[in-house]
């Protein structure tokens, strides 16, 4: 039996890789070859990206969260460990929400929390 060089398998494999490929710079979007690796750095990057967009927003959140407080006269960590005193769990991203679209809210939960330190 003859070997098959160009098939629809052969074709449809080299089709997804292209498809997967497009907009990428030069040879990189029309060589298979070449696609082939730049895809699968493509998605070495994507996996790592996906892990540290959680870190990213996470840090984004406290800095906005300790911008806030500071202007309250509290610092960060102060803020958070007088939360856990308060039995008050909100969690971030909900927090840096409030401080910086419910400023009045914010500074009731910041009282709240000075009042827990005392």
């Amino acid at each position: 039996m003859p070997r098959a060089v160009d098939g629809t398998k052969h074709k449809d494999r080299r089709n997804k890789i292209l498809k997967l490929a497009k907009g990428y710079w030069g040879r990189r979007s029309t060589n298979n070859r070449v696609a082939k690796d730049a895809i699968a750095k493509a998605g070495t990057y994507a996996y790592r990206g996906r892990k540290e967009k959680k870190r990213d927003f996470r840090k984004l959140w406290i800095a906005r969260i300790s911008a806030a407080v500071q202007a309250e006269g509290m610092n960060y960590s102060s803020f958070m460990h007088a939360l856990k005193l308060a039995n008050i769990e909100i969690n971030r991203k909900a927090l840096s929400n409030m401080a910086i679209e419910d400023k009045a809210t914010f500074s009731a939960l910041v009282a709240q929390a000075k009042q827990a330190l005392n």
